[in-house]
């Protein structure tokens, strides 16, 4: 991208520091810029937040800030946090560079207001965070990096910066004083570093007043755990359970990652859907096949969340996902990551049964006392196994939809909850690319490039007073947004059902698929479904199936997507020309998409989309084909449970978590509450005590763990 400068103007001032031994005094030149007045700035600068529209993390830093007061000898010893540091895209190395680069040295020296930005050593600034911000309100395309600077190192390394290091102050969102360095690492080593082992007799009984709801264990017996599903959350469940010294068994419906990719393999080539293993159930959860993406609403510097992406990348995951603003890994970097991860758990001695199906619950005076399971391929009932436990440990994904009728049969306490529903728009990626680049997009290249392949995230509020085409029986407004944005990737069946058609988008590490693709869905609730006549726990699962069962009929069957472009979807249509192509490998079909949905949520999508257009010029095009119908954006249902002890509000010993019990939402957020959920179920069996947040908190005071056989 050319840069073009008018009226440059140069002043020279001069910076001076000194140390015992010495006094230097240099001189340099600030550069500033002087900008035509008929230069066109296309996006408004946003307002910023003040008062009560600050977030609450915003607050809690500034209060800390107002009540802290640092010393200059507390300065030199711990670890300032320097955030918003841009560099240019045309100096920066590139996306795949984590390191510190000269630029980056320049950035920083700019910060501490160091005169010479060559002798500040790199090794005294770790990486923590770089993210590739192409918005059009900035003067051009940056990299912006968050830097932690070891001050002690700093100072060691180059005794002349202690004088600038004991006149920084904090400044929020920009500087901030840190204290200590970060003592978080990967689940194993957390465990391990936290373990007290108390070899006294008192230590190995189990007191039930110290344990809510629990049970009193033998010295010689292990508390057995049965964990269903190997999506995250019950990954890291499993493994939190297995380290604290449970006998745990690991249930999946599905097959192992080998077996499950032969079975999509035969899905996409012959049409042939396995039930059981298939881009929805199988190890590692519907994310396997997806793209993989690890972002998260809870929080980047969240010790859980830092717990579980370094648990990744001990189990195989690149370095960067620790680093990198947006990570994901994509399905080829998945697979041997989950092969690791299953090794390592049966290395622990967890027995994992692959291709096996709980059937029902094994309860007694209100307690889980064990499961019924059998072989997921064979239908008939013969083969039915019962296996005993103390606790069951629920975390199935968002399409095990006979699971949680088999749940009301027990009278689970289970609740319908709002979800999203949609369709899936897929653009060339070129197209992408341009719109969000500009004269940069030629420095993607097929994921290859020195930038990060484009990607968007739009949303949208439609309200019946800003809209007049909405149905006047809506009164309620809506949220349309975009899910699961998938750059380079391509579209995927993830029906579980021959008679319906679910779809999703999946895509590689390096994203280099010619298409991009995103859902692009609109929130329902109760009154969606009572407008169907659909009533009881499971009114969103019938709410999903009835549009699946219609959109597989508009496709004429065989797993054919119905499609249409935005305009003829936008202009109520159907043209008579061919639609363009489509990543879709089972074939698509032209159909009357804004029949598929009832009328409100039609309107509401297409008001929403021609507000996309205007925020992302070039999305409403002949290219862009919208492909139906996506309905599993999150769980349909929500099973309640105790806030303190993960535990079933209405039936002792079972432990719904993840993504398919209403509790999160992708990869991290379901590994996150599978890991809080393990120790609150080992705590709860007496495996130890203390708070969960001694261990996931990082507080300073001991954990006694306990020894049980």
């Amino acid at each position: 991208m050319p840069i073009i400068s008018h009226h440059l103007t140069f002043s020279f001032n001069k910076f001076s520091f000194s140390s015992s031994n010495c006094k230097f005094q240099f001189s340099i030149f600030k550069q500033s810029l002087h900008l035509p007045p008929s230069l066109h700035v296309r996006c408004a600068k946003k307002a910023k937040r003040t008062g009560k529209l600050r977030y609450p993390s915003e607050r809690k830093k500034l209060r800390l800030q107002q009540h802290t007061q640092i010393d200059a000898t507390r300065k030199l010893e711990g670890v300032w946090r320097l955030l918003r540091l841009g560099v240019s895209v045309h100096e920066d190395p590139g996306k795949d560079f984590w390191c510190v680069s000269e630029a980056l040295l320049k950035e920083i020296a700019r910060v501490l207001e160091f005169p010479v930005a060559s002798m500040l050593p790199p090794e005294a600034f770790t990486v923590v965070r770089k993210s590739f911000d192409a918005r059009k309100l900035q003067k051009e395309p940056k990299f912006v990096y968050t830097v932690d600077m070891d001050v002690r190192k700093l100072v060691s390394l180059e005794p002349r910066t202690w004088e600038f290091i004991s006149e920084l102050d904090q400044k929020a969102g920009f500087i901030e004083f840190l204290h200590h360095e970060s003592i978080s690492g990967d689940l194993m080593s957390t465990i391990r570093n936290h373990r007290k082992i108390d070899d006294t007799a008192s230590a190995r009984e189990v007191h039930s007043n110290h344990v809510t709801g629990g049970y009193k264990f033998p010295a010689t017996r292990r508390p057995k755990v049965v964990v269903v599903g190997s999506g995250p959350s019950g990954l890291f469940a499993s493994l939190v359970l297995a380290e604290v010294g449970a006998e745990v068994t690991l249930i999946e419906r599905g097959q192992a990652v080998e077996q499950r990719g032969r079975d999509i393999g035969a899905l996409v080539v012959r049409r042939m859907l396995q039930l059981e293993s298939n881009f929805c159930f199988g190890e590692g959860g519907a994310g396997t096949w997806s793209d993989g993406k690890l972002v998260t609403r809870i929080g980047r510097n969240n010790s859980s969340v830092l717990t579980v992406l370094k648990t990744l990348v001990h189990f195989g995951a690149p370095c960067s996902i620790l680093v990198d603003g947006k990570p994901h890994l994509g399905t080829d970097r998945l697979v041997p990551l989950l092969r690791n991860f299953r090794r390592y758990l049966q290395e622990l001695g967890v027995t994992i049964r692959f291709g096996t199906r709980v059937d029902d619950l094994v309860v007694k005076s209100e307690h889980i006392v064990g499961v019924k399971i059998s072989d997921s391929r064979d239908q008939s009932e013969a083969c039915c196994q019962k296996l005993g436990c103390d606790a069951v440990v629920l975390a199935v994904g968002h399409s095990a939809r006979d699971t949680y009728h088999m749940l009301l049969s027990h009278n689970v306490d289970v609740v319908r909850k709002d979800f999203a529903v949609g369709l899936r728009i897929e653009h060339p990626q070129e197209l992408i690319n341009s719109i969000q680049y500009s004269g940069l997009a030629s420095e993607v290249q097929s994921g290859r490039g020195k930038v990060p392949v484009a990607d968007y995230q739009v949303a949208e509020y439609v309200n019946l007073r800003d809209v007049d085409t909405l149905s006047k029986s809506d009164s309620t407004s809506r949220s349309c947004y975009s899910f699961c944005m998938c750059p380079g990737g391509q579209v995927v069946l993830t029906s579980t059902d021959p008679s319906e058609l679910c779809i999703n988008g999946m895509s590689f590490s390096r994203r280099s698929s010619r298409w991009a693709n995103a859902a692009l869905v609109v929130n329902v609730s109760s009154k969606d479904f009572d407008a169907l006549n659909l009533s009881g726990p499971l009114a969103g699962v019938e709410f999903q199936r009835t549009f699946e069962r219609k959109a597989a009929l508009m496709g004429g069957g065989n797993f054919v997507v119905p499609v249409q472009t935005a305009t003829d979807f936008l202009e109520n249509r159907l043209s008579v020309t061919s639609v363009p192509p489509s990543s879709y490998r089972l074939g698509v079909k032209a159909a009357n998409l804004h029949k598929l949905f009832p009328v409100r949520i039609t309107e509401a999508l297409q008001h929403a989309i021609s507000m996309f257009d205007k925020e992302l010029p070039g999305f409403i095009s002949n290219n862009a084909l919208l492909h139906g119908v996506e309905t599993r954006t999150s769980s349909p249902i929500h099973i309640t449970r105790r806030s303190d002890t993960c535990e079933s509000t209405n039936l002792k010993g079972l432990y719904p978590i993840g993504e398919g019990a209403g509790y999160a939402g992708g990869i991290v957020s379901a590994a996150v509450d599978g890991m809080h959920a393990g120790f609150a179920v080992a705590r709860n069996l007496g495996l130890y005590d203390g708070s969960i947040d001694s261990i996931l908190g990082w507080l300073p005071f001991p954990i006694v763990f306990r020894t049980l056989g």
